[in-house]
């Protein structure tokens, strides 16, 4: 059994639109037009015990709504999500202490007292055992190096401390299935490295399946299995994000260093010049080209240094949203 399916899961929201001015607020009174907007458009989705999956999207795209149905916080307007085989919307208590979600833009941590004691409070709440509460906050407290900050108020921590209270929060009571909903927003490059390496260890030890939701690609190429996008509440795309690469980037680039200044019109005859300095290049040349290019160019340019990359994948993706 999947840890996670959706079938055609749907949500719409129901909104009342107000014309401008005294009289459109006098008519609002009376008469009042309603607007719908699907957020989420018959989404399918199977996820595997254990599996980490990547999931995509602009903003406005659906994903977070997605992940409040697959949580038990919305209703979906139609369809159907099982988690751990439970109907999420139905709250069951046994699935609840089995599952997390994690909000980077949202907190679950009391503002004025010390991560501590929301700990203490959450571990009623999950009614977890006292030994086995010491040994798993001792065990991440430890693995976040948070030792001489879980008794400081919460609004005297930073951004990054906050987000790792945040994390031991969710994870306190062992949950199966974790839900990750921009965990790194807004943290610096270290804290991001941090966590992201927090959560490869998390997985490794607990086998649990997680579900993210990133704008940070470096979060989703260094830990998703795979990915799915969702653009306009409907799922655009799901595999690695090799073969996503692969379908939606025909082109390779060609970085240069070379010897002696190169004019542009001597480089850009053998590729798309993306990038140029007096002593290096980028070049983008088709898949199929790039062996030819690669030896051409070492052959007629001082060349000192070369490397062949696949088109950055934030630019993959981008070509993916412009395909749809």
């Amino acid at each position: 059994m999947p840890a996670i399916e959706t079938r055609d899961l749907r949500k719409t929201y129901v909104s009342h639109k107000k014309s401008p001015g005294i009289a459109g607020a006098i008519k609002g009174l009376f008469t009042r037009e309603t607007v719908e907007v699907e957020a989420v458009k018959g989404v399918n989705l199977r996820i595997e015990q254990g599996e980490l999956v990547g999931f995509l999207g602009p903003n406005g795209a659906g994903k977070t709504t997605t992940l409040k149905m697959l949580s038990g916080i919305l209703y979906p307007t139609s369809g159907q999500a099982t988690v751990l085989g439970h109907t999420p919307n139905d709250r069951n208590p046994e699935m609840l202490r089995q599952i997390a979600l994690v909000m980077g833009n949202k907190q679950q941590l009391w503002w004025d007292l010390p991560a501590w004691d929301s700990f203490v409070v959450l571990r009623e709440l999950y009614e977890v055992d006292a030994a086995h509460f010491k040994r798993r906050v001792d065990h991440l407290i430890e693995a976040l190096q948070l030792g001489d900050k879980v008794n400081t108020q919460v609004r005297k921590l930073s951004l990054g401390e906050r987000m790792k209270c945040e994390l031991v929060a969710a994870l306190l009571h062992a949950p199966r299935v974790v839900f990750l909903d921009e965990p790194t927003l807004g943290l610096d490059v270290v804290s991001q490295k941090r966590i992201r390496e927090f959560l490869r260890e998390l997985r490794t030890e607990d086998g649990c399946t997680m579900l993210l939701t990133s704008h940070y690609m470096q979060d989703v190429q260094e830990l998703c299995d795979r990915v799915v996008v969702i653009d306009h509440g409907t799922v655009v795309f799901e595999g690695t994000l090799d073969v996503m690469s692969a379908q939606f980037s025909d082109a390779r680039r060609i970085r240069l260093t070379f010897s002696q200044p190169v004019l542009e019109a001597d480089i850009s005859r053998y590729g798309r010049l993306v990038e140029h300095t007096e002593e290096t290049a980028l070049v983008e040349v088709p898949r199929s080209e790039a062996a030819a290019a690669t030896g051409a160019l070492l052959q007629h340019l001082p060349v000192t240094d070369l490397s062949v990359e696949p088109v950055d994948i934030e630019e993959v993706i981008r070509n993916l949203f412009e395909r749809k």
